[in-house]
């Protein structure tokens, strides 16, 4: 039972509940599907697809991730960020309205969804921690400006393309005298609309007398108003007569099921994005997901999130849709909502249902500028300038890391500027630890406390060179350790004993270990005795299985106050007399 439980967690929360829950996860339903609707329609018409696909992409991988993801807020669906990426891809291998292009979007959520299982069953989700905050707070502002500026030619009724700003600006630039007015009209006026409700209309409602739980609900009805007015608009005075670019027919019912095209040489095509989308949706929805447990006093199980979104992707493919991941701000409002379990996210998929069966044909008049609107306004949220400046103040490799991951998404395009990001987060972490911080140590007198001798005023003598390393040794800085080790001998010709304090070092590798015994072979050439302390547990237990302490030259010591005692006496008595002189003074 337990391992069941391990794999489907709804048989845990499944036993405790009740009508009370029940009623929880009904009322942020209700809210999180009249925000879905047209955000599900708005996403996949950013991923190239027909509107209907989005809605299908809100339908089983909600059910599929209430069965077996571990968050009890977590809102899945079609995202921005991914639905971009999946226009990049797809974009490369079929002609954007053609069976091919669904066909490939299918297969693409399909393979997504297979790597995600397969790394949960490996319990392999660390490997997103590869991806350094500022390098995927980078990705996802210049995909927020991407996205907003790829919708302008909706909001004008222009036929612009590009794959990157630069593109997207000279396109638009060339036809910006075929603007369409009343285009022009609808989507200006949706986006300021939409924006007005994000900020005031809460502020606004409770000013004149609304209870908190209504006005939230107005509010995030506001997309679902803006959709309502201009489809009664474009309906009414026929606006396509006079170019206005609208949804047209949405087939009513429910996907039908079926499995993804197994085509070899297609899914070689987009296995390795298939990879990129699976590792940044999941960083994505598993940082939305630790986020709101924590608010909760809940965990959740990264392994077993990576199942989940798995069960999703694969979900979304066989009723049609295309790859989906937990979102931001969907999440955020099924939290606020006061969603108790991952059945919120079933009762939604419900209302999807229900809105695909019943309500689409309401939606022939749309237009295509209403749901440009929303998408700018969603993904403006994402874009974070102040994170820019903050890394900046703080790290300037990081801002560095952060800068290159922007401008390649910018200029060069998604997928390159996923790479960049990858690699630069892999770069950074190599680099910083492969130049650990080590600082020469001194006894802080009237202590056996050891610290700094350039931050702290301490006690170090000439006979005993101690040497703190803050950092695990491994093949990427062990060379540097043993060059650090030979130029501070050299500079102090009177040291006998180098002393290598370890209270920071949770493991020495291989290639650490060869070093570690070519620098005791040096030293003691030199005449000078290496030795170690405060060496923890687990790492001494791995060197007594080797020949290092049987050749060392020196011994190890259980605290780096022992060793200076043994090794230099005068030095410690000369930090205990400072004391008491202190004192008596």
């Amino acid at each position: 039972m337990k391992y069941l439980q391990r794999y489907l967690p709804i048989l845990t929360w499944g036993r405790a509940y009740n009508k009370e829950t029940a009623t929880s996860d009904l009322v942020a339903a209700v809210i999180v599907t009249i925000m879905l609707i047209p955000q599900s329609l708005a996403y996949a018409m950013l991923a190239g697809l027909p509107p209907e696909v989005g809605l299908y992409a809100s339908i089983l991988p909600l059910v599929a991730y209430a069965v077996f993801g571990t968050s009890r807020a977590l809102a899945v669906g079609p995202v921005a960020v991914v639905s971009l990426l999946t226009a990049a891809t797809v974009g490369e291998i079929a002609k954007g309205g053609t069976p091919e292009y669904l066909g490939a979007a299918i297969a693409l959520a399909f393979i997504s969804g297979l790597m995600l299982m397969a790394l949960g069953f490996l319990r392999l989700g660390f490997l997103a921690n590869l991806l350094s905050h500022p390098v995927i707070s980078g990705f996802i502002t210049a995909s927020g400006l991407l996205i907003a500026s790829s919708q302008l030619k909706h909001i004008l009724g222009v036929s612009a393309s590009g794959r990157t700003l630069y593109d997207i600006f000279v396109s638009i630039g060339s036809q910006i005298g075929e603007t369409n007015l009343i285009t022009l009209a609808i989507g200006a006026g949706s986006t300021v609309f939409l924006f007005w409700v994000r900020k005031g209309l809460k502020k606004a409602l409770l000013g004149i007398g609304f209870k908190p739980f209504p006005a939230d609900l107005l509010t995030k009805a506001g997309p679902v108003a803006a959709v309502a007015v201009t489809t009664l608009l474009a309906g009414v005075f026929n606006l396509a007569d006079h170019g206005v670019r609208l949804v047209g027919e949405i087939p009513s019912g429910l996907p039908v099921p079926q499995l993804p095209p197994f085509d070899a040489e297609l899914w070689l095509q987009l296995a390795g994005s298939a990879l990129l989308i699976s590792v940044i949706g999941f960083v994505e929805s598993v940082s939305v997901a630790q986020t709101l447990a924590a608010k909760k006093r809940q965990r959740i199980e990264p392994d077993q999130e990576l199942i989940g979104l798995g069960a999703a992707n694969v979900a979304s493919a066989i009723s049609g849709g295309y790859p989906v991941t937990g979102g931001f701000a969907r999440s955020v409002v099924n939290f606020d909502a006061g969603a108790a379990t991952p059945a919120a996210g079933a009762f939604t998929a419900v209302g999807i249902a229900v809105a695909t069966l019943f309500l689409t044909p309401l939606l022939t008049h749309l237009p295509t500028a209403t749901l440009a609107a929303t998408i700018i306004v969603a993904v403006l949220s994402l874009v974070d300038f102040g994170a820019i400046k903050r890394t900046y103040a703080y790290s300037k490799s990081d801002f560095a890391a952060m800068a290159a991951t922007i401008l390649i998404t910018l200029f060069f395009g998604v997928e390159q500027g996923v790479v960049t990001g990858v690699a630069l987060s892999i770069g950074l972490y190599l680099y910083r630890n492969s130049r650990p911080h080590m600082a020469i140590v001194g006894v802080v007198p009237g202590t056996e406390h050891f610290r700094n001798i350039d931050r702290h005023k301490v006690v170090t003598g000439e006979k005993v060179l101690t040497l703190r390393v803050d950092e695990s040794l491994f093949f990427a800085n062990s060379r540097y350790l043993e060059d650090k080790i030979y130029a501070l001998v050299a500079d102090r010709p009177n040291i006998k004993h180098v002393v290598l304090m370890c209270p920071a070092v949770n493991e020495i590798d291989a290639s650490a270990l060869e070093s570690l015994e070519e620098i005791n072979h040096r030293l003691s050439d030199s005449g000078v005795s290496f030795h170690l302390s405060e060496v923890k547990g687990p790492v001494m237990d791995r060197l007594q299985k080797t020949d290092l302490l049987k050749h060392l030259s020196g011994k190890v010591f259980l605290s780096q106050y022992q060793a200076l005692c043994e090794l230099d006496p005068q030095t410690a008595h000369c930090s205990e007399a400072r004391t008491t002189t202190k004192v008596a003074e």
